[in-house]
């Protein structure tokens, strides 16, 4: 759990750095903080996948018998917000933070298969970075503008690449053992 818990703070705290301490964030060069955060994020994702591996844990809880379904739906919700953050689709014009939702969606849904302490710390974990992210980010700077329209070729983009991208992460899951489709 040691390692998941690194990886976990590795992950959250340089991307707070900017919420947390502006005025320390504001002295360092834009390419040096960035490849402050982007270090720290390879190496927390690396601890938090080796952490999570590392070791089996005790339920918590019992997942429900309907949670592998509602969490397929969830990560296709989740990804379509993450290409609807960067593609600045209908959502992004009504959504401040897809990109933050989209981690607290994808997290929510894994929380609704995996009921054991290793999965509430590691999603709980970055359900609560994204939730305290999108908190700091609305009091530091409480207005907001919506991006322009998308064309529909974005929206349709999207949600295919939406489907496309979730169908390559069920991939991945079956090879490494996981079936998030199956029974």
């Amino acid at each position: 759990m040691t390692f998941l818990i690194l990886g976990l703070l590795l992950w959250s705290v340089p991307h707070l750095y900017k919420r947390i301490a502006p005025a320390h964030r504001a002295g360092m060069s834009d390419g040096a903080a960035k490849g402050i955060v982007t270090a720290a994020s390879f190496a927390g994702i690396a601890l938090m996948v080796v952490g999570y591996d590392s070791s089996a844990s005790e339920l918590a809880y019992t997942p429900p018998s309907w949670g592998k379904h509602a969490n397929n739906l969830l990560v296709l919700v989740a990804v379509y917000f993450a290409a609807a953050s960067g593609m600045k689709t209908a959502l992004a014009r009504k959504l401040r933070h897809p990109l933050l939702m989209a981690a607290v969606i994808w997290a929510v849904g894994h929380l609704l298969v995996r009921g054991d302490w290793m999965s509430i710390v590691l999603f709980g974990g970055l359900a609560s970075w994204a939730i305290l992210s999108m908190v700091l980010i609305n009091m530091r700077e409480p207005s907001w503008t919506a991006p322009a329209k998308a064309p529909v070729g974005k929206e349709i983009g999207a949600a295919v690449g939406a489907v496309v991208v979730t169908g390559a992460i069920g991939y991945v899951h079956i090879l490494l053992g996981l079936n998030p489709f199956g029974a």
